[in-house]
């Protein structure tokens, strides 16, 4: 459990940057599925999530500003981010009407598109790949990119 590496190489940074992004969404869901608090998710997810291991597996150390910020970003935000994702649905899809680990990832990657530490791009990216990783060959990952890419334009038209 890492808040800041510096020993660490850019690789080992970039997985533990994405490791963050999808406890994110996995902590997101859980307080819209169980109505617990933002505190009391995060420190389930730094005591027994990031860097455990569960039959064996070792789960993957996560950047822990990260995932506090996207977390933080993502509560505090949430209706003008569901309200972004909405403009970015169709009319036949509200956002009641999604997944709700496609409402959870979209609230992740609408916080961290507010934050201009990331290019856009690559929080699409991203976010595309936490799809892949709940959604594996399912029609999902390019319904997030279309969806973030709309949200991304219209948070950072500068950057396009």
């Amino acid at each position: 459990m890492t808040n800041s590496a510096p020993g660490l190489s850019g690789n080992q940074k970039r997985k533990m940057k994405s490791a963050a992004r999808l406890y994110a969404v996995q902590a997101l869901f859980q307080m819209e599925h169980s109505s617990q608090t933002t505190d009391t998710v995060r420190a389930e997810f730094l005591e027994h999530r990031f860097g455990a291991t569960y039959e064996g597996e070792e789960m993957l150390d996560g950047d822990i500003s990260l995932f506090g910020e996207v977390l933080d970003l993502a509560v505090s935000n949430q209706a003008s981010i569901d309200q972004q994702t909405d403009r970015a649905l169709v009319a036949k899809w509200p956002l009641g009407r999604i997944d709700p680990t496609l409402r959870a990832l979209f609230r992740a990657a609408g916080a961290e598109l507010r934050n201009a530490d990331t290019p856009p791009k690559v929080v699409i990216s991203e976010y595309v790949d936490v799809a892949r990783a709940f959604f594996p060959e399912s029609k999902e990952p390019s319904f997030v990119n279309a969806v973030l890419d709309h949200m991304a334009r219209e948070e950072r038209p500068k950057d396009f």
